[in-house]
């Protein structure tokens, strides 16, 4: 899907990825770009800059992800991407408390689906639509140090997947953006030897390979590339993957200690 004169909606828009999205989104032409994030004044600064429209909306409330799609479509017209981006990242494992599971299960996934519950129909009435999904390496793969961030981004891989499925002889497209390490704020208060054994990219080269992916109308889009190495490895032999990410997280526990 070319870019030009589209409506393009990003949660997460505030900053990081969602922020150099819009803006390399602007650039390929869009139409009208949409920001939406908990962070209003950070989505109407990123949104000054694209010539852009800021909501404020909180992708853990299904109230807030009705109302930003509404709003869009009563006010500029329908939309034609949806950037399902806003996300988080919680550290631990089974000591982690119901409450930051359900937390981070209601952005991380919630949100992609509630979005797509409602636009799915839309689009598939008018013809088609594009859905990118936001997700993670981590989704494809396994997230160090993060039970949470890894379930969750496995879920959202793995939903982005059944909506290709199910819908894409529709008209639907949909992609998922599986990165690893990102300079974005996500990632200040990790520990990024969990996240950077591949370098740490940076959010415009994120948003630069997403305008190529769309065009091309990629469905698994990997700005990493040894990722996809990775996911053969896995696929081929998972005893051995297993054993070699177990040695990778002694080595971090020697550090750490």
């Amino acid at each position: 899907m070319k870019l030009n004169d589209k409506i393009i909606v990003i949660t997460g828009g505030a900053s990081g990825i969602g922020a150099a999205m819009a803006r390399r989104f602007a650039a390929e032409g869009a139409k009208k770009i949409v920001c939406a994030d908990r962070d209003l004044a950070g989505a109407q600064a990123v949104a000054d800059e694209v010539g852009g429209m800021a909501i404020q909306a909180d992708v853990s409330l299904v109230s807030d992800i009705s109302d930003l799609i509404e709003t869009v479509e009563s006010e500029i017209g329908p939309i034609d991407l949806f950037v399902s981006n806003a996300g988080i990242i919680t550290t631990g494992g089974t000591e982690v408390d119901d409450d930051v599971w359900q937390n981070i299960w209601d952005i991380n996934v919630l949100a992609h689906i509630r979005a797509a519950r409602i636009l799915v129909p839309k689009m598939l009435a008018r013809g088609g639509g594009y859905l990118l999904n936001t997700a993670s390496a981590a989704g494809l793969l396994a997230q160090i140090g993060s039970a949470p961030y890894s379930v969750t981004k496995h879920a959202a891989v793995s939903f982005a997947e059944w909506l290709a499925i199910t819908h894409g002889a529709d008209g639907l497209k949909v992609s998922v953006l599986c990165p690893q390490g990102v300079d974005t704020p996500m990632i200040a208060d990790v520990d990024t030897s969990t996240v950077a054994k591949d370098g740490i990219m940076s959010a415009d080269g994120v948003a630069d390979i997403c305008v190529e992916a769309i065009d091309d109308e990629r469905f698994l889009i990997l700005p990493h590339p040894k990722v996809g190495e990775y996911i053969q490895q896995k696929g081929a032999d998972p005893e051995r993957w297993i054993s070699g990410m177990q040695r990778w997280q002694a080595m971090l526990n020697d550090q750490a200690s």
